[in-house]
Protein backbone atom coordinates (compact mmCIF):
# COMPACT_ATOMS: atom_id res chain seq x y z
CA UNK A 1 0.00 0.00 0.00
CA UNK A 2 1.58 3.70 -1.12
CA UNK A 3 1.07 6.05 1.89
CA UNK A 4 1.74 9.73 1.75
CA UNK A 5 2.85 10.68 5.07
CA UNK A 6 3.47 14.68 5.75
CA UNK A 7 5.22 15.41 8.51
CA UNK A 8 5.83 18.60 10.43
CA UNK A 9 9.55 17.86 10.97
CA UNK A 10 11.93 15.13 9.03
CA UNK A 11 14.03 15.05 11.40
CA UNK A 12 12.32 13.90 14.65
CA UNK A 13 13.16 10.83 15.83
CA UNK A 14 8.79 10.02 16.69
CA UNK A 15 8.74 10.59 12.80
CA UNK A 16 11.15 7.70 12.12
CA UNK A 17 9.42 5.69 14.19
CA UNK A 18 6.17 6.10 12.75
CA UNK A 19 7.78 5.48 8.84
CA UNK A 20 9.70 1.90 10.67
CA UNK A 21 5.96 1.29 11.66
CA UNK A 22 4.31 1.97 8.66
CA UNK A 23 6.62 -0.21 6.69
CA UNK A 24 6.91 -3.11 9.16
CA UNK A 25 3.06 -3.03 8.32
CA UNK A 26 3.42 -3.75 4.80
CA UNK A 27 2.89 0.42 3.62
CA UNK A 28 4.72 1.81 1.64
CA UNK A 29 5.66 5.35 2.54
CA UNK A 30 6.76 8.56 0.42
CA UNK A 31 7.64 11.42 3.38
CA UNK A 32 7.06 14.71 2.70
CA UNK A 33 7.85 17.66 5.43
CA UNK A 34 9.47 20.02 7.13
CA UNK A 35 12.61 19.97 9.35
CA UNK A 36 13.92 21.77 12.28
CA UNK A 37 17.43 20.96 11.92
CA UNK A 38 20.06 22.71 9.51
CA UNK A 39 19.80 19.46 7.27
CA UNK A 40 17.22 17.33 5.83
CA UNK A 41 18.08 13.28 5.75
CA UNK A 42 17.78 12.21 2.44
CA UNK A 43 15.80 9.23 2.80
CA UNK A 44 13.84 7.90 5.81
CA UNK A 45 14.39 4.09 6.47
CA UNK A 46 14.83 3.72 2.98
CA UNK A 47 12.01 6.15 1.90
CA UNK A 48 12.26 8.82 -0.09
CA UNK A 49 11.78 12.01 1.34
CA UNK A 50 10.89 15.49 0.20
CA UNK A 51 12.60 18.53 2.19
CA UNK A 52 9.71 21.32 2.31
CA UNK A 53 12.47 23.74 4.24
CA UNK A 54 12.95 24.79 7.58
CA UNK A 55 10.71 25.85 10.50
CA UNK A 56 11.55 26.70 14.11
CA UNK A 57 9.87 26.02 17.16
CA UNK A 58 7.72 28.83 19.03
CA UNK A 59 7.39 30.33 15.59
CA UNK A 60 3.95 30.05 15.31
CA UNK A 61 3.63 32.67 12.50
CA UNK A 62 6.75 31.48 10.07
CA UNK A 63 5.45 27.81 10.42
CA UNK A 64 1.81 28.55 9.10
CA UNK A 65 3.16 30.62 6.25
CA UNK A 66 5.53 28.03 5.60
CA UNK A 67 2.69 25.48 5.03
CA UNK A 68 1.05 28.04 3.09
CA UNK A 69 3.88 28.41 0.69
CA UNK A 70 3.83 24.58 0.34
CA UNK A 71 0.15 24.13 0.22
CA UNK A 72 0.02 26.30 -3.16
CA UNK A 73 2.73 24.44 -5.13
CA UNK A 74 1.45 21.12 -4.18
CA UNK A 75 0.69 20.34 -7.97
CA UNK A 76 4.43 19.84 -8.42
CA UNK A 77 4.08 16.27 -6.51
CA UNK A 78 1.38 14.68 -8.70
CA UNK A 79 4.04 12.02 -10.32
CA UNK A 80 5.41 11.57 -6.79
CA UNK A 81 2.04 10.87 -5.22
CA UNK A 82 0.44 9.36 -7.95
CA UNK A 83 -1.44 5.75 -6.88
CA UNK A 84 -1.27 6.41 -3.46
CA UNK A 85 -4.04 5.00 -1.23
CA UNK A 86 -3.62 6.57 1.83
CA UNK A 87 -3.10 10.52 2.74
CA UNK A 88 -1.96 10.94 6.12
CA UNK A 89 -1.10 14.06 7.79
CA UNK A 90 0.69 14.43 10.99
CA UNK A 91 -0.06 18.43 12.69
CA UNK A 92 -2.96 20.93 11.60
CA UNK A 93 -0.46 22.77 9.28
CA UNK A 94 0.59 19.22 7.58
CA UNK A 95 -3.08 18.57 7.30
CA UNK A 96 -3.96 21.69 5.17
CA UNK A 97 -1.06 20.93 3.04
CA UNK A 98 -1.84 16.81 2.65
CA UNK A 99 -5.40 18.18 1.94
CA UNK A 100 -4.37 20.62 -0.96
CA UNK A 101 -2.01 18.31 -2.38
CA UNK A 102 -5.02 15.53 -2.23
CA UNK A 103 -6.56 17.94 -4.56
CA UNK A 104 -4.53 19.30 -6.75
CA UNK A 105 -2.90 16.01 -7.62
CA UNK A 106 -6.89 14.45 -8.05
CA UNK A 107 -6.08 11.37 -5.38
CA UNK A 108 -9.27 9.92 -3.94
CA UNK A 109 -7.37 8.35 -1.32
CA UNK A 110 -8.87 8.75 2.20
CA UNK A 111 -7.07 11.30 4.31
CA UNK A 112 -6.15 10.79 7.93
CA UNK A 113 -5.13 13.37 10.37
CA UNK A 114 -2.93 12.31 13.18
CA UNK A 115 -2.80 14.37 16.07
CA UNK A 116 -0.24 14.00 19.16
CA UNK A 117 -0.39 17.34 20.85
CA UNK A 118 -3.17 19.82 21.31
CA UNK A 119 -0.98 23.34 21.37
CA UNK A 120 -2.39 26.02 23.78
CA UNK A 121 -3.12 28.52 20.82
CA UNK A 122 -6.07 25.70 19.51
CA UNK A 123 -7.33 26.79 22.88
CA UNK A 124 -7.37 30.37 23.39
CA UNK A 125 -10.15 32.51 23.24
CA UNK A 126 -8.92 35.21 20.44
CA UNK A 127 -9.06 35.64 17.08
CA UNK A 128 -6.11 33.24 15.98
CA UNK A 129 -7.24 30.95 18.40
CA UNK A 130 -11.01 30.59 16.90
CA UNK A 131 -9.63 31.32 13.55
CA UNK A 132 -7.35 27.80 13.95
CA UNK A 133 -10.02 26.08 15.01
CA UNK A 134 -12.39 27.02 12.41
CA UNK A 135 -9.89 26.23 10.05
CA UNK A 136 -8.87 22.63 11.90
CA UNK A 137 -13.02 21.93 11.87
CA UNK A 138 -12.97 22.50 7.76
CA UNK A 139 -10.32 20.38 7.53
CA UNK A 140 -11.75 17.43 9.47
CA UNK A 141 -15.16 17.53 7.46
CA UNK A 142 -12.68 16.26 4.54
CA UNK A 143 -10.88 14.00 6.71
CA UNK A 144 -11.37 9.52 7.31
CA UNK A 145 -9.91 9.36 10.40
CA UNK A 146 -8.40 10.59 13.77
CA UNK A 147 -5.50 9.75 15.35
CA UNK A 148 -4.61 10.38 18.67
CA UNK A 149 -2.30 9.23 21.08
CA UNK A 150 -3.77 10.42 24.32
CA UNK A 151 -7.58 9.56 25.11
CA UNK A 152 -7.83 12.40 26.74
CA UNK A 153 -7.57 14.35 23.73
CA UNK A 154 -10.94 13.34 22.35
CA UNK A 155 -12.54 13.75 25.91
CA UNK A 156 -11.33 17.43 26.52
CA UNK A 157 -11.13 19.05 23.06
CA UNK A 158 -12.12 16.73 20.11
CA UNK A 159 -15.61 15.96 21.54
CA UNK A 160 -16.74 19.07 23.17
CA UNK A 161 -15.02 21.69 21.68
CA UNK A 162 -14.24 20.06 17.53
CA UNK A 163 -17.64 17.90 17.69
CA UNK A 164 -14.90 15.79 15.74
CA UNK A 165 -17.66 13.12 13.30
CA UNK A 166 -14.42 11.35 12.94
CA UNK A 167 -13.95 7.39 13.68
CA UNK A 168 -10.57 7.83 16.18
CA UNK A 169 -8.00 5.31 16.19
CA UNK A 170 -5.68 5.16 19.58
CA UNK A 171 -2.01 5.01 18.59
CA UNK A 172 0.24 5.27 21.87
CA UNK A 173 4.02 6.42 22.02
CA UNK A 174 5.00 3.24 22.58
CA UNK A 175 8.03 1.55 21.59
CA UNK A 176 8.67 -0.16 18.91
CA UNK A 177 10.23 -3.58 19.07
CA UNK A 178 10.32 -5.75 15.90
CA UNK A 179 13.48 -7.82 16.48
CA UNK A 180 13.25 -10.15 19.20
CA UNK A 181 12.29 -9.75 22.66
CA UNK A 182 15.04 -7.91 24.78
CA UNK A 183 15.67 -8.64 28.19
CA UNK A 184 14.91 -5.59 30.66
CA UNK A 185 18.02 -4.31 32.24
CA UNK A 186 18.92 -5.35 36.12
CA UNK A 187 17.55 -2.63 38.53
CA UNK A 188 20.85 -0.22 39.94
CA UNK A 189 21.57 -0.37 43.26
CA UNK A 190 19.13 1.27 45.40
CA UNK A 191 19.84 4.78 46.62
CA UNK A 192 20.18 7.48 47.87
CA UNK A 193 20.85 9.43 45.87
CA UNK A 194 17.88 8.37 43.76
CA UNK A 195 18.48 9.13 40.28
CA UNK A 196 15.71 10.57 38.05
CA UNK A 197 16.01 9.96 33.78
CA UNK A 198 14.65 13.03 31.98
CA UNK A 199 14.36 12.24 28.36
CA UNK A 200 12.57 13.22 25.42
CA UNK A 201 11.48 16.75 24.69
CA UNK A 202 12.49 18.77 27.64
CA UNK A 203 10.29 21.61 27.69
CA UNK A 204 9.13 22.01 30.83
CA UNK A 205 10.50 25.38 33.09
CA UNK A 206 8.66 24.20 36.35
CA UNK A 207 10.49 20.85 36.23
CA UNK A 208 14.09 21.86 35.40
CA UNK A 209 13.55 24.57 38.33
CA UNK A 210 12.44 22.06 40.71
CA UNK A 211 14.45 19.32 39.97
CA UNK A 212 17.91 21.64 39.79
CA UNK A 213 16.59 23.25 43.36
CA UNK A 214 16.21 19.96 45.53
CA UNK A 215 19.67 18.89 43.43
CA UNK A 216 21.79 21.59 44.63
CA UNK A 217 20.13 21.24 47.97
CA UNK A 218 20.24 17.05 48.84
CA UNK A 219 23.04 16.09 46.84
CA UNK A 220 22.79 13.12 49.25
CA UNK A 221 19.14 12.54 48.00
CA UNK A 222 19.02 13.16 44.16
CA UNK A 223 20.95 12.75 40.83
CA UNK A 224 19.09 14.06 37.96
CA UNK A 225 20.29 12.78 34.16
CA UNK A 226 18.80 14.79 31.04
CA UNK A 227 19.13 13.92 27.98
CA UNK A 228 16.73 14.68 24.61
CA UNK A 229 16.26 17.94 22.72
CA UNK A 230 15.41 21.05 24.90
CA UNK A 231 13.18 23.51 23.46
CA UNK A 232 15.48 26.55 24.66
CA UNK A 233 12.66 29.05 24.03
CA UNK A 234 10.91 27.79 27.17
CA UNK A 235 14.03 28.15 29.22
CA UNK A 236 16.05 31.38 30.25
CA UNK A 237 19.78 29.70 30.19
CA UNK A 238 18.74 25.99 30.36
CA UNK A 239 22.43 25.00 29.84
CA UNK A 240 23.62 27.25 32.67
CA UNK A 241 21.25 26.26 34.79
CA UNK A 242 22.18 22.52 34.40
CA UNK A 243 25.66 23.35 34.41
CA UNK A 244 25.92 25.10 37.57
CA UNK A 245 23.96 22.71 39.96
CA UNK A 246 25.97 19.58 40.94
CA UNK A 247 24.44 16.06 40.21
CA UNK A 248 22.25 17.59 37.23
CA UNK A 249 23.85 16.86 33.71
CA UNK A 250 22.76 16.77 30.32
CA UNK A 251 23.66 14.27 27.82
CA UNK A 252 22.19 15.65 24.75
CA UNK A 253 20.36 13.66 21.75
CA UNK A 254 19.95 10.00 22.06
CA UNK A 255 19.45 7.25 19.85
CA UNK A 256 16.57 4.85 20.52
CA UNK A 257 19.59 1.97 20.71
CA UNK A 258 20.36 4.13 23.86
CA UNK A 259 17.45 3.04 25.78
CA UNK A 260 18.12 0.37 27.66
CA UNK A 261 21.12 1.90 28.70
CA UNK A 262 20.06 5.47 29.84
CA UNK A 263 16.95 4.41 31.55
CA UNK A 264 18.67 0.91 32.75
CA UNK A 265 20.95 3.29 34.84
CA UNK A 266 18.43 5.38 36.55
CA UNK A 267 15.74 4.25 39.05
CA UNK A 268 12.71 6.81 38.22
CA UNK A 269 11.81 8.32 35.36
CA UNK A 270 10.41 12.24 35.10
CA UNK A 271 6.94 11.76 33.66
CA UNK A 272 5.77 15.43 34.88
CA UNK A 273 5.22 18.40 32.35
CA UNK A 274 3.72 21.77 33.20
CA UNK A 275 4.51 23.33 29.88
CA UNK A 276 0.42 23.78 29.01
CA UNK A 277 -0.67 22.59 32.75
CA UNK A 278 -4.76 22.13 32.73
CA UNK A 279 -4.39 21.78 29.04
CA UNK A 280 -2.03 19.57 26.86
CA UNK A 281 0.08 18.60 29.51
CA UNK A 282 -2.72 17.33 31.53
CA UNK A 283 -3.82 15.45 28.41
CA UNK A 284 -0.58 13.70 26.84
CA UNK A 285 0.59 10.31 27.40
CA UNK A 286 4.15 11.15 27.06
CA UNK A 287 6.65 8.38 25.37
CA UNK A 288 8.32 8.34 28.37
CA UNK A 289 6.06 6.33 30.10
CA UNK A 290 6.32 3.41 27.81
CA UNK A 291 10.01 3.74 27.37
CA UNK A 292 10.81 3.43 30.81
CA UNK A 293 8.19 0.91 31.83
CA UNK A 294 9.99 -0.94 29.03
CA UNK A 295 13.46 -0.64 30.02
CA UNK A 296 12.70 -0.67 33.88
CA UNK A 297 12.87 3.10 35.38
CA UNK A 298 9.46 3.83 37.53
CA UNK A 299 8.00 6.79 36.45
CA UNK A 300 7.04 9.37 38.86
CA UNK A 301 3.40 11.55 37.16
CA UNK A 302 0.75 13.76 39.13
CA UNK A 303 -1.45 11.46 39.56
CA UNK A 304 -4.85 14.14 38.72
CA UNK A 305 -3.64 13.62 35.19
CA UNK A 306 -3.61 11.21 31.94
CA UNK A 307 -0.77 10.09 33.13
CA UNK A 308 -0.89 9.19 36.24
CA UNK A 309 -4.67 7.44 35.38
CA UNK A 310 -2.54 5.49 33.11
CA UNK A 311 -0.47 4.66 36.01
CA UNK A 312 -3.26 4.21 38.30
CA UNK A 313 -5.35 1.78 35.79
CA UNK A 314 -1.87 -0.45 35.76
CA UNK A 315 -1.43 -0.57 39.18
CA UNK A 316 2.41 0.98 38.96
CA UNK A 317 4.77 4.16 38.83
CA UNK A 318 4.85 6.75 41.45
CA UNK A 319 1.84 8.89 41.41
CA UNK A 320 2.22 12.19 43.39
CA UNK A 321 -0.71 14.29 44.64
CA UNK A 322 1.44 17.91 44.05
CA UNK A 323 5.00 18.08 42.85
CA UNK A 324 6.02 19.79 46.10
CA UNK A 325 5.66 16.14 47.72
CA UNK A 326 8.86 14.81 45.91
CA UNK A 327 11.45 15.46 48.51
CA UNK A 328 9.31 13.63 50.96
CA UNK A 329 8.83 11.41 49.14
CA UNK A 330 12.03 10.35 48.31
CA UNK A 331 13.30 10.76 51.97
CA UNK A 332 11.29 8.00 53.29
CA UNK A 333 11.96 5.76 50.12
CA UNK A 334 13.69 2.30 51.55
CA UNK A 335 15.61 -0.18 49.57
CA UNK A 336 12.81 -2.24 50.37
CA UNK A 337 10.31 0.42 48.60
CA UNK A 338 12.26 0.62 45.82
CA UNK A 339 12.30 -2.78 45.22
CA UNK A 340 8.26 -3.12 45.66
CA UNK A 341 8.29 -0.35 43.18
CA UNK A 342 10.26 -2.18 40.90
CA UNK A 343 8.65 -5.62 41.35
CA UNK A 344 4.90 -3.58 40.70
CA UNK A 345 6.68 -2.31 37.16
CA UNK A 346 7.57 -5.61 36.19
CA UNK A 347 4.42 -6.68 36.71
CA UNK A 348 2.74 -5.37 34.16
CA UNK A 349 2.86 -7.15 31.00
CA UNK A 350 5.22 -5.78 28.25
CA UNK A 351 2.33 -4.94 25.54
CA UNK A 352 1.89 -2.10 27.63
CA UNK A 353 5.01 -0.61 26.24
CA UNK A 354 6.12 -1.67 23.27
CA UNK A 355 4.53 -2.08 19.43
CA UNK A 356 5.84 -5.30 18.13
CA UNK A 357 4.59 -6.50 14.22
CA UNK A 358 1.25 -7.23 14.19
CA UNK A 359 0.15 -3.74 15.65
CA UNK A 360 2.40 -2.35 12.46
CA UNK A 361 0.32 -4.57 10.66
CA UNK A 362 -3.20 -3.92 12.13
CA UNK A 363 -2.10 0.01 11.70
CA UNK A 364 -1.79 -0.04 8.55
CA UNK A 365 -4.99 -2.29 7.71
CA UNK A 366 -6.85 0.56 9.65
CA UNK A 367 -5.67 3.00 7.48
CA UNK A 368 -6.34 1.28 4.57
CA UNK A 369 -10.00 1.14 5.86
CA UNK A 370 -10.79 3.94 8.20
CA UNK A 371 -14.31 3.88 8.04
CA UNK A 372 -14.19 0.15 9.18
CA UNK A 373 -12.07 0.51 11.79
CA UNK A 374 -9.97 -2.39 13.77
CA UNK A 375 -10.66 -3.65 17.02
CA UNK A 376 -13.32 -0.98 18.16
CA UNK A 377 -13.51 -0.43 21.97
CA UNK A 378 -16.64 1.54 21.89
CA UNK A 379 -18.47 4.18 20.69
CA UNK A 380 -17.43 8.16 20.86
CA UNK A 381 -20.27 10.39 19.48
CA UNK A 382 -20.83 8.60 16.88
CA UNK A 383 -17.40 7.08 15.51
CA UNK A 384 -15.50 3.80 16.81
CA UNK A 385 -12.27 4.46 18.98
CA UNK A 386 -9.74 1.83 17.71
CA UNK A 387 -6.98 1.25 19.73
CA UNK A 388 -3.43 0.35 18.36
CA UNK A 389 -0.41 0.40 19.68
CA UNK A 390 2.12 2.99 18.22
Amino acid sequence: MKLAYFVHDLTDPAVTRRVRMLKAGGAEPVVLGFRRAERAPGSLEGCAAVDLGRTYDGRLGHRTLAAAQAAVRTVQWRGLLAGAEVIMARTLEMLAVAEAARRSCGLRAPLVYECLDIHRVMLGSGPVSRGLRAVERALMRRCDLLAVSSPAFLENYFRPVQRAPLPVMLLENKVLELGGEAPRPAPPPPGPPWRIAWLGAIRCRRSLDLLTDLAARRPDLLEVRIHGRPALTEFDDFDAQVARTPGVSFGGAYAAADLPRLYGEAHFSWAIDFMEAGQNSAWLLPNRIYESGRFGAVPIALQAVQTGRWLAERGFGVRLEDISGLEAFLEGLTPDGYAALRAGLEAVPLDAFRAVESDCRRLVEGLRNPRRGVGSQGEASGSSMAKLAA
